[in-house]
């Protein structure tokens, strides 16, 4: 996705963020065409409450779009690797504030690092990093809603749903890049960037049927892992290819963050063995990231 991202300049943030929107509906709607799905998509925007709850998360997965590609499009895609390292940390201490779910101690031990990580890079930075903590409480709150409504959504129909209620934050993001974000590149610019924009839905949408599809599949550790591959390559992306800066203290945080997910990783093996009932991945994890 960062390379994905930086393949789209000179397109804005705001302007990549409103074709993501807008094809990810196209290519969601051709897909419950294709599937021929459209009894279970009728029946879910029948469910006033659940399309509620998909209006809400998809709000808050604009946001996070917004806040990740910001990070990238300006030279922070560590920033966005930060975020979504916490977002597993995140997730569990929203549990807690807003469905009064109790710690167990290693969970505990990981929120207190993580918070101690974020303090050392803020220190290193000179600043918060802001870019780093959007995407990861965006996308807390983003998985913390999708439990709610999620399972009474099946992947496509959901995604569907959830794209098409925020189509007009693409349309206003679209009329705020005409007027004062120096105007459209789509179809203005080259064919090239004009190609690279038309897999906008695409690269947004295939990872989240993938996850879904997974998620049924496999079991919470095997998928709860795999939520770390994403954050390791935008981080090697940001060091190796993109020649973004670690300093000493940047090291130490993304440290102390490591130590703080490997706590958790433990805490999730252990208690599995144990045959304790462990939350879905949607509790623990969130969705897959979306950045």
């Amino acid at each position: 996705m960062p390379l994905y991202v930086v393949a789209t300049a000179p397109t804005t943030p705001v302007e990549l963020i409103a074709w993501r929107i807008i094809l990810s509906v196209v290519f969601c709607l051709l897909g419950v065409l294709v599937m021929r799905a459209w009894r279970p998509f009728r029946e879910l925007i029948s469910k006033k409450r659940v399309v509620l709850g998909l209006g809400v998360a998809g709000v808050l997965v604009s946001a996070n779009w917004l806040f990740y590609v910001q990070a990238v499009a300006t030279g922070h895609t560590l920033d966005a690797a930060l975020g979504y390292f916490l977002n597993p940390i995140v997730s569990v201490a929203l549990g807690l504030v807003f469905l009064r779910e109790k710690l167990r101690p290693l969970q505990w031990v990981a929120v207190g690092l993580s918070l101690v990580a974020v303090l050392v890079i803020s220190l290193g930075y000179g600043r918060i990093p802001w870019l780093g903590l959007g995407v990861a409480l965006t996308f807390g709150l983003y998985g913390l809603v999708k439990k709610r409504v999620g399972v009474q959504a099946d992947a496509l129909s959901g995604l569907a749903v959830e794209t098409t209620l925020i189509l007009p934050i693409g349309a206003i993001c679209l009329v705020w890049t005409i007027l004062f974000g120096g105007g459209i590149t789509f179809g203005t610019v080259s064919a090239v960037n004009t190609g690279v924009l038309l897999f906008a839905g695409v690269v947004t949408s295939v990872p989240l049927l993938l996850f879904a599809a997974a998620a049924r599949r496999l079991r919470l550790i095997e998928l709860g892992l795999m939520q770390y591959i994403a954050p390791i390559l935008q981080f090697v992306l940001a060091v190796a290819v993109f020649s973004e800066p670690m300093p000493l203290e940047r090291w130490i945080g993304f440290a102390i963050v490591w130590v703080a997910l490997i706590l958790f990783t433990v805490d999730l093996v252990r208690t599995a063995r144990l045959g304790a009932k462990i939350p879905s991945v949607a509790d623990q994890l969130g969705p897959p990231t979306r950045g």
